[in-house]
């Protein structure tokens, strides 16, 4: 959220990677993030690219599609992204939210029940004992699932735990088909990837 409340579409807190010029998003003004050619660094085709808000974002989502929002501060964006969802006229179902900040998705679902909202979390592929718990912390947050690192600790059994407690499981950042269809055989509800039109032709063979 940029210094004056609104809501802009970048994964970094700062715009040094994307924009070559170091800012704050947290501390500069949405117009001050305009003047920023984001574009640029990918190739000359894109130069020019600006900071997108999430009213915008939100615009380009066709119908019966979903977009995944992650939400990369605190929950004092609750009250403005409320708005934002509400004036977009998408439906619900459209707009699921995840975070990495358990306080994220409790004040989420304090505040839109009806929004699905998952828990983010990196896992050690040596800590079962901290995978376990994230069961039981999910639930007591109100979180509808969980969106884990593809760790060797995610097997069939977790996702059976899983669902039984009435959580669904998404799991990131999958590039490979190896790790995927294993994915898949467990039973995961879906799968983030760098390579989505590769990593489904990957699947279908």
């Amino acid at each position: 959220m940029s210094k004056d409340g609104k809501i802009v579409v970048i994964h970094d807190s700062d715009t040094q990677r994307t924009a070559g010029i170091s800012k704050q998003v947290a501390g500069s003004t949405l117009a001050e993030l305009r003047l920023l050619d984001v574009g640029k660094w990918k190739g000359e085709k894109f130069a020019g690219e600006k900071i997108p808000t999430l009213d915008e974002m939100l615009a380009t989502v066709p119908i019966g599609k979903q977009v995944f929002i992650e939400v990369k501060c605190g929950p004092e964006v609750i009250p403005e992204l409320d708005r934002v969802l509400k004036a977009a006229k998408l439906k619900v179902g459209q707009t699921p939210i995840n975070s990495f900040n358990p306080s994220v998705i409790e004040a989420v679902k304090k505040v839109r029940p009806d929004l699905s909202a998952y828990w983010i979390v990196g896992l050690n592929k040596k800590d079962r004992a901290f995978a376990d718990s994230l069961i039981d912390k999910a639930k007591a947050i109100k979180a509808d699932g969980l969106d884990l690192a593809a760790s060797a600790l995610i097997d069939a059994n977790y996702i059976k735990a899983a669902k039984a407690a009435g959580l669904k499981v998404y799991v990131w950042t999958v590039n490979d088909a190896a790790t995927a269809k294993r994915m898949v055989e467990i039973g995961v509800d879906g799968i983030t990837t760098d390579r989505p039109g590769w990593l489904r032709e990957q699947l279908s063979k």
